[in-house]
């Protein structure tokens, strides 16, 4: 038996994952405040998880969170489990890994500093799974006491769209390609690049022929949209029967999802790795979100059989 613990907002992820396979129970946390507003945290039934494998899924959206979330982490080895592992699907400090000027911050490195402190339980160090971390070089982050594994959701994305006809695979930049390209060698790829002149982002068609496809636009990530939304115009004009996209995280501060109501996007696909963003979203037109339900369990079996 394996116990899923949860935060908050992805207790509908949870119970997914928990219905996919009858070896996982779901554990209960009391996520209380004291007036002050600082966390009332309490995990309940500790006894039975005592030398017992534990999940938690985390999502880290709000610093407020990571503090209440790590605090319930911190203590999981201290309750005698044999092993942890932290399912966090969106690593959100990942589009800062690096700095380009004395006195920047990388918080991506920050974070995982703070993720490396997690006590050893009676097995070992904790493992962290990531889908699609914004650059992959952020595993080295990480001290030696806490093993990341990063893992992609692709496969459920190409499983969405096995279906579509005369479908075409873009990328918004050379970064994205390089990432993702290999995934996608049975279909007709297009790169496109792009860059900033006088504070206007440019989007041109690198390499490959979108005319007649229905093109899909691949990126880890999405923010406020610009660059998707330059890809469309440029691929519409070089002939693209239809433009759709997918992102594994659908981040959108600010609500900037908004954009895409009325864009002429034939499908809007992302993970549910980003809850707040998919409550916001999943009546609305042309979004369609992929779970991360069967993939993590899937995971996390093959993980406890090895």
């Amino acid at each position: 038996m394996i116990y899923l613990y949860y935060c908050q907002q992805m207790s509908k992820l949870a119970n997914s994952i928990a219905k996919e396979q009858n070896y996982i129970r779901l554990g209960e946390i009391q996520w209380d405040e004291f007036k002050d507003g600082f966390p009332n945290l309490r995990v309940k039934n500790v006894e039975a998880v005592r030398n017992k494998d534990i999940v938690f899924l985390a999502s880290f959206d709000a610093p407020k969170e990571i503090f209440k979330q790590l605090a319930i982490i911190y203590e999981i080895p201290r309750f005698a489990v044999r092993s942890l592992k932290i399912v966090l699907p969106f690593y959100p400090t990942g589009t800062m890994e690096s700095v380009t000027e004395e006195g920047e911050i990388a918080t991506a490195a920050t974070l995982a500093r703070m993720i490396s402190a997690i006590p050893n339980t009676m097995s070992g160090p904790t493992q962290i799974i990531i889908y699609d971390i914004h650059a992959l070089q952020q595993r080295f982050y990480f001290s030696d006491s806490i093993i990341p594994r990063l893992e992609t959701a692709i496969p459920i994305l190409k499983n969405r769209i096995r279906s579509l006809d005369n479908a075409a695979i873009a990328f918004p930049d050379e970064g994205a390609w390089k990432r993702f390209g290999a995934m996608f060698s049975e279909y007709s790829l297009i790169t496109c690049h792009k860059i900033r002149k006088n504070g206007k982002r440019i989007v041109t068609i690198k390499e490959g022929d979108p005319s007649g496809k229905h093109v899909i636009i691949v990126d880890d990530l999405v923010m406020t949209g610009g660059t998707l939304l330059e890809c469309k115009k440029v691929l519409f004009a070089r002939g693209a029967s239809k433009v759709s996209a997918y992102v594994t995280h659908g981040v959108f501060p600010q609500a900037s999802w908004t954009k895409f109501i009325e864009a002429d996007f034939s499908f809007f696909w992302m993970t549910d790795s980003c809850p707040r963003t998919v409550e916001a979203i999943q009546t609305k037109v042309p979004f369609e979100v992929l779970s991360l339900s069967g993939s993590i369990s899937e995971i996390i079996l093959k993980t406890y059989q090895a």
